[in-house]
């Protein structure tokens, strides 16, 4: 199965990135939200890319014209999934959010059309059913900062079609980047498994006032030789989708601590707009975060 028409359901972040790779890679793309502000809100996060394309992939002024002519844009939903091959969602960690987009969307795409979410820690058994087409439905786990890191994740469920699989693999390699195949459902994938106990656990430090994010992020670069610490990762996630994971990882047994964790995050950082990377202030201010300096290790 070839892939012409791409929709990227949610334009935040981690979605316009997800757009802007598959138009930079020469496919139509179909951004759709949920109206004329978000939509706006959409349009600045893309002519950041414009020139981090520039400058980290030195893609030239045409190669950048060429790009944006392939992203178009829409608000109604039944509109923009008119005859797409593959819709991918990038709503934020909301399990009711996901559900109520899929029970929507299930009503008006074509039925040839893959289903895909970009779920970060939900697995996508917990949608297939209200999917409509299970056997077509699977999660594409993106790294953020996709132009550097090309790293995806291909998850199905038990019901998905083998087929589906290898035809989004293929469609992941065609976009230039990596795909890994997961072979059993596992909430946070492979790289989010092993790095959201990381994260979590500085954060813990933070609310629990043991140390701020400076110093847990000078501790861990200067043993480690990392180029940043979990501090400057979590910024680089989306302090927002970070929040929200919180919640849902604090329901599992013996998480409830993270509840507190969740709040003052919310508290310090989020009822101040300060949501990472994306909004240029987070635990550090961007786009020269202190972490970047060569005092912020020498220090004393």
């Amino acid at each position: 199965m070839k892939f012409k028409k791409i929709v990227v359901a949610g334009g935040g972040s981690l979605g316009s990135q997800i757009a802007y790779q598959i138009a930079y890679s020469g496919l139509e793309v179909v951004i759709e939200d949920v109206n004329a502000t978000a939509i706006a809100a959409v349009k600045q996060r893309l002519a950041t890319c414009d020139q981090i394309y520039a400058q980290e992939k030195n893609a030239t002024p045409a190669v950048i014209f060429d790009t944006n002519e392939r992203i178009s844009f829409a608000t109604d939903l039944e509109t923009a999934v008119e005859d797409a091959d593959l819709i991918i969602e990038a709503l934020p960690e909301v399990v009711a959010v996901k559900a109520a987009f899929y029970a929507d969307l299930a009503k008006v795409a074509p039925t040839r059309a893959i289903f895909a979410t970009s779920a970060a820690t939900m697995v996508p058994s917990q949608f297939a059913t209200v999917t409509g087409r299970p056997t077509q439905f699977l999660a594409i786990h993106f790294m953020t900062h996709i132009w550097e890191n090309e790293l995806v994740e291909v998850m199905g469920h038990a019901g998905t079609d083998a087929a589906v699989v290898q035809h989004v693999c293929h469609f992941i390699r065609q976009i230039g980047l990596v795909p890994i195949t997961v072979k059993k459902k596992h909430p946070g994938y492979v790289l989010s498994a092993m790095l959201w106990p990381f994260v979590t656990t500085a954060l813990t430090l933070w609310a629990h006032d043991i140390a701020d994010p400076q110093a847990i992020d000078r501790a861990w670069m200067m043993a480690t030789g990392a180029s940043m610490g979990p501090f400057g990762i979590l910024d680089e996630i989306g302090l927002r989708q970070v929040y929200h994971t919180l919640l849902a990882t604090s329901r599992e047994p013996g998480k409830g601590y993270l509840v507190d964790v969740a709040h003052k995050l919310k508290h310090e950082l989020l009822d101040q707009q300060k949501f990472g990377q994306e909004s240029q202030q987070g635990f550090y201010s961007y786009p020269m975060p202190a972490f970047t300096s060569a005092e912020f290790l020498t220090a004393r």
